[in-house]
């Protein structure tokens, strides 16, 4: 994985945590999907790069 991915991947995951963080916080269901839909999207971005660099090997 590159780092460029491996830092989009992050980001997204901690982008994720804070916004399901402060919806919670704030009673905002709508942030806190949001939140998890972040943290899921940086989970598949790793996902889908550690498969590249599987089939690269």
């Amino acid at each position: 994985m590159s780092a460029g991915d491996k830092i989009k991947a992050a980001a997204d995951k901690v982008t994720g945590q804070v916004k399901e963080t402060v919806g919670k916080a704030t009673d905002d269901d709508k942030l806190v999907a949001e939140g998890k839909a972040d943290q899921a999207k940086g989970t598949i971005r790793d996902k889908v790069e550690d498969v590249k660099e599987t089939f690269k090997k």
